[in-house]
Protein backbone atom coordinates (compact mmCIF):
# COMPACT_ATOMS: atom_id res chain seq x y z
CA UNK A 1 0.00 0.00 0.00
CA UNK A 2 1.24 3.67 -0.57
CA UNK A 3 1.04 6.26 1.91
CA UNK A 4 -1.81 8.07 2.24
CA UNK A 5 -2.60 11.58 0.61
CA UNK A 6 -3.55 14.17 2.91
CA UNK A 7 -7.08 13.69 1.45
CA UNK A 8 -7.71 10.65 3.48
CA UNK A 9 -7.27 11.46 7.43
CA UNK A 10 -6.90 7.73 8.10
CA UNK A 11 -3.77 6.06 8.93
CA UNK A 12 -2.72 3.17 6.40
CA UNK A 13 -0.57 0.09 7.32
CA UNK A 14 2.01 -0.78 4.75
CA UNK A 15 3.28 -4.53 3.84
CA UNK A 16 6.20 -4.33 7.26
CA UNK A 17 3.24 -3.56 9.68
CA UNK A 18 4.35 -0.10 9.54
CA UNK A 19 1.23 2.63 9.97
CA UNK A 20 1.58 5.85 8.32
CA UNK A 21 -0.99 9.00 9.51
CA UNK A 22 -0.38 11.97 7.54
CA UNK A 23 -2.53 15.50 8.64
CA UNK A 24 -2.00 19.13 7.31
CA UNK A 25 -1.99 21.37 10.29
CA UNK A 26 -2.31 25.54 10.53
CA UNK A 27 1.53 26.53 10.32
CA UNK A 28 4.07 27.59 10.53
CA UNK A 29 6.67 25.12 11.06
CA UNK A 30 7.90 26.88 14.28
CA UNK A 31 4.31 26.72 16.00
CA UNK A 32 4.21 22.83 15.13
CA UNK A 33 7.34 21.96 16.42
CA UNK A 34 6.94 22.63 20.19
CA UNK A 35 4.12 20.39 20.30
CA UNK A 36 6.17 17.16 19.68
CA UNK A 37 8.96 18.28 21.85
CA UNK A 38 7.58 20.01 25.29
CA UNK A 39 6.23 18.47 27.55
CA UNK A 40 3.62 21.62 28.71
CA UNK A 41 2.25 21.26 24.70
CA UNK A 42 2.67 17.56 23.73
CA UNK A 43 0.41 16.69 26.91
CA UNK A 44 -1.97 18.58 25.26
CA UNK A 45 -2.39 16.16 22.73
CA UNK A 46 -0.69 13.15 23.59
CA UNK A 47 1.26 12.38 26.32
CA UNK A 48 3.44 14.84 28.92
CA UNK A 49 7.17 14.33 29.82
CA UNK A 50 10.26 16.45 29.32
CA UNK A 51 12.10 15.68 26.26
CA UNK A 52 15.74 16.41 25.72
CA UNK A 53 16.54 17.27 22.34
CA UNK A 54 19.59 15.28 21.98
CA UNK A 55 19.67 11.65 20.31
CA UNK A 56 20.32 9.36 22.96
CA UNK A 57 17.79 10.96 25.61
CA UNK A 58 15.78 9.41 27.87
CA UNK A 59 11.98 11.06 28.26
CA UNK A 60 9.40 9.06 30.11
CA UNK A 61 5.78 9.75 28.24
CA UNK A 62 2.75 9.78 30.75
CA UNK A 63 -0.77 9.69 29.13
CA UNK A 64 -3.62 11.32 30.96
CA UNK A 65 -6.11 10.75 27.90
CA UNK A 66 -9.26 12.01 30.10
CA UNK A 67 -7.65 15.36 30.38
CA UNK A 68 -7.52 15.26 26.84
CA UNK A 69 -11.02 16.98 26.14
CA UNK A 70 -13.31 18.16 28.00
CA UNK A 71 -15.83 16.52 28.09
CA UNK A 72 -13.29 13.70 27.97
CA UNK A 73 -15.91 10.66 26.85
CA UNK A 74 -16.40 7.32 28.24
CA UNK A 75 -12.96 5.63 28.79
CA UNK A 76 -13.52 2.06 27.62
CA UNK A 77 -13.21 -0.30 30.71
CA UNK A 78 -9.44 -1.77 29.73
CA UNK A 79 -7.64 1.67 29.51
CA UNK A 80 -6.78 2.83 32.74
CA UNK A 81 -6.47 6.58 34.03
CA UNK A 82 -2.58 6.65 33.10
CA UNK A 83 -0.25 5.26 31.27
CA UNK A 84 3.41 5.76 31.35
CA UNK A 85 5.88 4.73 28.74
CA UNK A 86 9.80 5.51 28.52
CA UNK A 87 11.16 6.17 25.34
CA UNK A 88 15.07 7.39 23.70
CA UNK A 89 15.12 9.99 20.88
CA UNK A 90 16.52 8.21 18.32
CA UNK A 91 17.02 11.14 16.01
CA UNK A 92 16.30 15.24 16.13
CA UNK A 93 16.72 17.43 13.48
CA UNK A 94 14.96 20.41 14.68
CA UNK A 95 12.26 21.65 13.46
CA UNK A 96 11.63 18.77 10.58
CA UNK A 97 12.73 15.50 12.49
CA UNK A 98 12.14 13.42 15.56
CA UNK A 99 12.40 10.02 16.03
CA UNK A 100 11.92 7.91 19.39
CA UNK A 101 11.90 4.62 20.58
CA UNK A 102 8.10 3.24 21.54
CA UNK A 103 7.71 0.22 23.71
CA UNK A 104 8.12 -3.05 21.94
CA UNK A 105 7.58 -1.68 18.49
CA UNK A 106 10.34 -0.02 15.98
CA UNK A 107 9.81 3.44 17.27
CA UNK A 108 7.95 6.46 15.84
CA UNK A 109 9.38 9.01 13.71
CA UNK A 110 7.55 12.68 13.34
CA UNK A 111 8.30 14.29 10.33
CA UNK A 112 7.19 18.31 9.37
CA UNK A 113 7.02 19.09 6.15
CA UNK A 114 5.86 22.98 5.14
CA UNK A 115 3.30 23.21 2.71
CA UNK A 116 2.00 26.96 2.07
CA UNK A 117 1.06 28.32 5.33
CA UNK A 118 0.09 24.58 6.60
CA UNK A 119 2.74 21.95 7.57
CA UNK A 120 1.90 18.48 6.81
CA UNK A 121 2.66 16.17 9.91
CA UNK A 122 3.63 12.91 9.63
CA UNK A 123 3.53 9.98 11.89
CA UNK A 124 5.23 6.74 10.77
CA UNK A 125 4.94 4.30 13.71
CA UNK A 126 7.37 1.39 12.65
CA UNK A 127 6.95 -2.75 12.78
CA UNK A 128 4.01 -3.03 15.29
CA UNK A 129 3.40 -6.64 14.43
CA UNK A 130 0.64 -7.58 16.78
CA UNK A 131 -2.46 -7.16 15.34
CA UNK A 132 -4.21 -6.12 18.37
CA UNK A 133 -1.58 -3.44 19.25
CA UNK A 134 -1.87 -2.39 15.92
CA UNK A 135 -5.56 -1.60 15.95
CA UNK A 136 -5.18 0.57 19.32
CA UNK A 137 -2.02 2.42 17.72
CA UNK A 138 -3.83 3.10 14.77
CA UNK A 139 -7.28 4.60 16.34
CA UNK A 140 -5.26 5.84 18.80
CA UNK A 141 -2.53 7.98 16.66
CA UNK A 142 -5.61 8.92 14.95
CA UNK A 143 -7.51 10.38 18.16
CA UNK A 144 -4.59 12.00 19.06
CA UNK A 145 -4.07 13.87 15.86
CA UNK A 146 -7.56 14.54 15.82
CA UNK A 147 -7.13 16.62 19.66
CA UNK A 148 -3.74 18.33 18.14
CA UNK A 149 -5.31 19.74 15.23
CA UNK A 150 -8.40 20.80 17.06
CA UNK A 151 -6.34 22.71 19.30
CA UNK A 152 -4.01 24.15 16.50
CA UNK A 153 -7.41 25.33 14.68
CA UNK A 154 -9.01 27.04 17.88
CA UNK A 155 -11.72 24.80 17.83
CA UNK A 156 -13.53 22.10 19.96
CA UNK A 157 -12.42 18.19 19.76
CA UNK A 158 -14.32 15.33 19.72
CA UNK A 159 -14.77 14.19 22.97
CA UNK A 160 -11.06 12.19 23.28
CA UNK A 161 -12.28 8.97 24.55
CA UNK A 162 -15.32 8.68 22.57
CA UNK A 163 -13.21 9.72 19.29
CA UNK A 164 -11.07 6.64 19.89
CA UNK A 165 -13.67 4.13 19.94
CA UNK A 166 -15.46 5.10 17.25
CA UNK A 167 -12.09 5.00 15.51
CA UNK A 168 -11.14 0.93 16.96
CA UNK A 169 -14.21 0.16 14.99
CA UNK A 170 -13.53 1.96 11.64
CA UNK A 171 -9.55 0.96 11.84
CA UNK A 172 -11.20 -2.49 12.53
CA UNK A 173 -12.66 -2.77 9.37
CA UNK A 174 -9.83 -0.90 7.58
CA UNK A 175 -7.55 -3.58 9.12
CA UNK A 176 -9.40 -6.26 8.23
CA UNK A 177 -10.04 -5.50 4.35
Amino acid sequence: MATMTTADAYGVVREDATLTLERLLPGPIERIWPYLVDSDLRRQWLAAGAMEEKVGAAVELVWRNDELTDPPGTRPEAMGDEHRMTCEVLECDAPHRLAISWGSTGGVAFTLEEQGSEVLLTITHHRVTDPAVLLNVSAGWHAHVDVLEAKLSGTQATPHWDNFVRLREVYKARLAG
